[in-house]
């Protein structure tokens, strides 16, 4: 049991980090690219779309991986649940780009809403600190979640191909306030993939 958990964690941590630095590449190599005013989702469909697709791609299935890892430790059922739908979610995002307009905001809208739920459904099973950072960073990205997409709504950005600005993203743009959704995810999944790692099972 112990072994399984700590597969799952070094998976976890591995799923992070390859997207991570995908996602920097995929950045870097898309011609005037915009942190703040482009979405994450047009490294989707630009010159960086193999790297950045197959990356989310992955992040999902390396996802699915740990769980099965995890997967007969009653502990974390709850978020075993959670970590599949977000899983779902990203993969869906990496084969349902930006030019599928309404699949690819369903997916991508389902990865981001478990991944916050995971990282707070987790703080009822690891010790603190990580409970209680698993707690803020979960509030975060929920929090973000709700401010995008009150954005997208009052700015038009969300029948458009094209992201507006609106009040709702705090000055940081639709792709700053995506940001604020996905990387508070990413640094508790990497942080709970640690914990794996780590933790002791008697």
């Amino acid at each position: 049991m112990a072994y399984s958990g700590k597969v799952a964690g070094a998976v976890f941590l591995i799923a992070v980090t390859q997207f991570v630095l995908s996602l920097i590449i995929a950045e870097a190599s898309y011609p005037g690219y915009s942190v703040s005013d482009n979405y994450i989702s047009d490294l989707g469909v630009g010159p960086s779309s193999v790297v950045f697709n197959s990356s989310v791609f992955l992040l999902g299935l390396l996802l699915l991986i740990g769980i099965y890892f995890l997967r007969h430790t009653a502990d974390f059922k709850t978020v075993n649940i959670l970590l599949v739908l977000m899983a779902v979610g990203a993969m869906g995002a990496g084969v349902f780009t930006k030019d599928f307009t309404v699949a690819h905001g369903a997916v991508s809208s389902m990865a981001f809403l478990f991944a916050g739920l995971s990282a707070m459904a987790s703080s009822k099973v690891v010790k603190k600190p990580l409970s209680l950072i698993s707690i803020v960073l979960g509030a975060m990205a929920l929090g973000a979640l709700a401010l995008f997409s009150c954005g997208l709504v009052t700015s038009g950005s969300l029948t458009s191909n094209f992201a507006y600005d609106s009040i709702f993203f705090l000055g940081l743009g639709p792709g700053g306030m995506e940001r604020m959704i996905v990387y508070p995810a990413l640094m508790w999944l990497a942080g709970f993939g640690g914990y794996l790692v780590a933790r002791q099972e008697t």
